[in-house]
């Protein structure tokens, strides 16, 4: 279900982009984004979550009431698994930031290579 955020309200909006190592990951890969993507479907706190593939790379735009609350949904349940498999099956990065919406699809991959690695 999509919530939408009052027009003063703020919220934490996270972006996440990734790429397998080899096409033998894939399946992996997919498996946990699933898998993911339905925890945070399903998370009271998320008011949006959505994936892309944008240049090959997959991305997540998720919006989420606080901060905390996105923290509590990386550090437990399908997500967990999925950041422990991660350094196995591809590489990328993710960053966060306090808004009122989340950015356009257009937007998502520019943004993502501006932030880099060290946003994280």
């Amino acid at each position: 279900m999509l919530r939408f955020l009052e027009s003063s309200a703020m919220a934490y909006i996270s972006i996440t982009g990734f790429r397998a190592k080899s096409l033998f990951h894939i399946p992996f890969f997919i498996w946990h984004a699933i898998r993911s993507m339905g925890q945070a479907q399903k998370d009271p706190a998320c008011l949006r979550a959505s994936a892309k593939v944008i240049k090959g790379v997959a991305h997540t735009v998720t919006v989420w009431e606080s901060r905390n609350d996105m923290v509590a949904y990386m550090r437990s349940g399908a997500h967990r698994e999925a950041m422990r498999a991660f350094p196995k099956i591809g590489t990328g990065y993710g960053f966060g930031f306090e808004g009122n919406e989340a950015p356009p699809w257009n937007e998502v991959h520019h943004l993502w290579l501006e932030k880099g690695p060290s946003a994280v």
